[in-house]
């Protein structure tokens, strides 16, 4: 295993106090790798309570979502560290870190758990198409798929296919070569801040200050070198439309206006081919909606579980 530092603690927590008292840090160990966890309780549980199931993006962890959980404080948020992200071992053996070793994941996870049908499973950007994949080829194993930032077309494709081919060759370049020198160079803090820069779009120093931090401290928390590499090409070899038509189930699409890596007009593409689809967008917002506009988030995650109630 690759050790690699997880950097600086965030300055600006931006956090409520309460949230610490609802949250519950747990391991499991799936299919002979240990995968650490972490359960926010909802502060009253009501009949309208419900447990979600939260899939984080590429590089993140648990921490990426927090402030969405912090303002969902009536609901049972459930989030792990995805095999080889954030404190949890890579899973073992090849193809583990594609679309379908997560989704294998995600299913073994919620039987260790015994989370039933009526979950409902969030998954952000690269958690996005573990999600659908997942739910898609398990119709019936949850109530609802709620969509974050969602990866709604090939990312090889269109005008990012250069800058996605040239992010392929760099962490390839990073799992040949000689250890220390790979390592240094995913751990590079100015390459981490250069794609920070690039993603926010809020205006608030403070704000901005906290997501550049939230970056650079858990950005490089990673199991090894391969692992990276492998997850690295199946978040950017897969899109939620390929599976979309069989997503039967209601969906929620939380989309950024701005967002230069899930673009807007292949969300409105998306949409109709879902069967029971909803888009919702947050203006002036990118790829961080998880960071920079948990507010309007949570509140649309709320309306939409009100108006598909169990």
């Amino acid at each position: 295993m690759d050790d690699v530092a997880a950097g600086s603690s965030p300055r600006v927590p931006l956090l409520s106090d309460g949230l610490d008292a609802r949250s519950r840090a747990a391991t499991a160990e799936i299919n002979g790798s240990r995968v650490a966890y972490w359960t926010y309780e909802p502060v009253q549980a009501t009949a309208a309570t419900r447990t979600i199931l939260v899939i984080h993006g590429f590089r993140g962890d648990h921490h990426g979502l927090l402030r969405v959980v912090d303002q969902l404080p009536e609901m049972r948020l459930i989030m792990p560290d995805l095999p080889g992200f954030g404190v949890s071992e890579a899973a073992g053996g090849a193809g583990e870190h594609s679309v379908a070793g997560y989704g294998k994941f995600v299913g073994d996870f919620m039987a260790a758990l015994g989370l039933g049908p009526e979950t409902v499973l969030l998954g952000h950007s690269f958690g996005s198409i573990i999600a659908s994949h997942f739910v898609a080829d398990h119709p019936g194993a949850v109530a609802e798929l709620i969509l974050i930032n969602p990866i709604a077309a090939p990312a090889l494709e269109g005008p990012k296919g250069l800058m996605t081919k040239a992010a392929v060759l760099y962490y390839e370049a990073a799992a040949r070569l000689p250890r220390r020198l790979g390592i240094a160079l995913l751990r590079n803090q100015l390459i981490v801040r250069v794609m920070s820069e690039t993603m926010a779009k809020t205006r608030d120093k403070d704000l901005r200050r906290f997501v550049h931090d939230q970056h650079s401290a858990y950005f490089s928390a990673f199991a090894d070198r391969d692992s990276l590499l492998e997850a690295f090409k199946a978040s950017v070899g897969s899109n939620v439309a390929e599976v979309a038509p069989r997503l039967a189930l209601p969906v929620l699409l939380v989309a950024g206006a701005e967002d230069e890596i899930a673009a807007l007009p292949d969300q409105h593409k998306l949409l109709p081919l879902l069967p029971d689809g909803t888009l919702e967008v947050i203006p002036g917002v990118g790829h961080l909606i998880h960071y920079e506009t948990p507010e309007p988030a949570a509140g649309f995650i709320r309306r939409f579980l009100k108006d598909h109630a169990a």
